[in-house]
Parts: C-alpha cells; sequence; structure tokens
C-alpha cells in the first residue's frame, strides 16, 4: 500500500493510486493522473513544520495525501497567528502559484503529521491548458474558495460572535462530521485559540461561549473534540 511506503520510495504508480483516490482525483482523465503522478514529488511533513512560509517562493501545488493543513498568517514581528482555514485529506493548496506575485502571503502548517504530493507550478498549468477537467477544477476550487472568504468577511460584519461561532461548528460539522446516532463528532482537536482566529474572537470569549453551550446541551466535549449534540441550535 502506498502510504504504509515512505514518500521517498514512493513510484509513480503509487502515486498515481493516491491520486486516484483523492477528491482532487475525481473526474480526471487516466492520461492526466498519470502525467501529475510522474512528475509530483511526495514529501512527509510532521506535525507542526512548515509546508512554507510567507515570502517562500511559489513554485508548487500541493495535494493532500494524508493528514491535513492550516493555512495561516503570522505576524512577523509578534508573531501572532491568523487562521485563515485547515485543509483536510484530499484537498489542493498552495494555488497562488498560479496567479500571485511569485512568493507566498501566507503559511501553510502540518496541522497533523502529512504526507503530500508536490506539483511544479509550471507543469500544472501545462495540465490545465491541455486538460480541460484540471481547468474546470481549479476554476471552481478558486471561485469556492473566494466565495468562503466573502462569507467569513460577512460574518465578521454582521455577526455577532457566538452566531459566529454556531456558524463555524456547523461548517466543520459538514466538513469533519462523524455521525453517531443523533450526535455528530467533529473530528478534529481544535484549541479554543484557533477556533477564536478563525472567527475574530478571543480564547477567553470562545471558552466562556463553549461552556455555555455545554451545560445547555448543545454540545459536548470528548478527547478534546467536539460533539454536537443539538444540531438544530446551531445557526
Amino acid at each position: 500500500m502506498p502510504h504504509k511506503k515512505r514518500a521517498c520510495d514512493l513510484t509513480t504508480q503509487d502515486r498515481a493510486d493516491i491520486i486516484r483516490q483523492l477528491h482532487f482525483g475525481t473526474g480526471l482523465s487516466e492520461q492526466l493522473l498519470e502525467r501529475l503522478a510522474r512528475v509530483s514529488v511526495a514529501i512527509d511533513v510532521r506535525r507542526r513544520r512548515f509546508v512554507y512560509r510567507a515570502d517562500d517562493p511559489a513554485d508548487a501545488l500541493y495535494v493532500i495525501a494524508r493528514g491535513r493543513v492550516k493555512l495561516c498568517r503570522i505576524e512577523p514581528v509578534t508573531l501572532r497567528e491568523a487562521v485563515i482555514d485547515i485543509l483536510p485529506t484530499g484537498a489542493l493548496f498552495g494555488e497562488s502559484a498560479l496567479y500571485g506575485t511569485g512568493t507566498r502571503e501566507k503559511c501553510a502548517v502540518a496541522y497533523e503529521n502529512l504526507r503530500l504530493l508536490r506539483i511544479p507550478v509550471e507543469e500544472f498549468q501545462g495540465g490545465m491548458a491541455e486538460h480541460r477537467e484540471l481547468y474546470d477544477y481549479t476554476f471552481r476550487l478558486l471561485g469556492q474558495r473566494l466565495a468562503h472568504v466573502e462569507r467569513r468577511v460577512e460574518a465578521f460584519a454582521l455577526d455577532a460572535i457566538p452566531v459566529r461561532l454556531d456558524k463555524l461548528l456547523a461548517e466543520l460539522s459538514e466538513q469533519y462530521g462523524v455521525v453517531d446516532g443523533d450526535d455528530v463528532l467533529i473530528d478534529l482537536a481544535l484549541p479554543h485559540r484557533e477556533i477564536a482566529s478563525l472567527i475574530g474572537s478571543t480564547r477567553e470569549s470562545i471558552t466562556v461561549r463553549l461552556n455555555a453551550m455545554r451545560r445547555e446541551g448543545i454540545i459536548d466535549f470528548v478527547d478534546r473534540k467536539f460533539l454536537i449534540k443539538r444540531r438544530e441550535a446551531l445557526a
């Protein structure tokens, strides 16, 4: 199995098998899939290590074969972190290499131990030019992420903190939820400070609100993860 091998030992066929099983690979022709597998490089990144930092060269895109990636901005002087998103297995990221200035504007960090496929940007652009399905996938991806950012900006402008928190938990339930009867376990250990960063609040305020939601029977805590007990109560 490809996932049991070291990244450096993966063959082109192994990389093709990985892409084929991921959301990113859905709908790609065998010809395109084999091309991306041939030009990609598999890398492993340990938890909390950087995949890239702001101002690094934007010369590749990445596919998450295993694990999750945190996208963030880090203020250079204070080192305060603003979490932008947490991406699951199967996601494509680093797409700013397609349209940016040549350097990264944000950081990508291994949220847990990662396996990635790194695709040079010129190879990805060539695939987009020659294969309509990759062009369409990338165009949809950019549109979805732009819409996600617009919803976040709208929430910051219009919603109070409790509503923002409700919406985030509902979103995470959709993305990472594991249904157990009437309950949904969000299979992501997310610290309160990162929740606060995602919705523009403080860790203290988030802790107070989450404890209130627990007393109301809306959520519970299971092994540092959130169990949603009353989905209808979320915005």
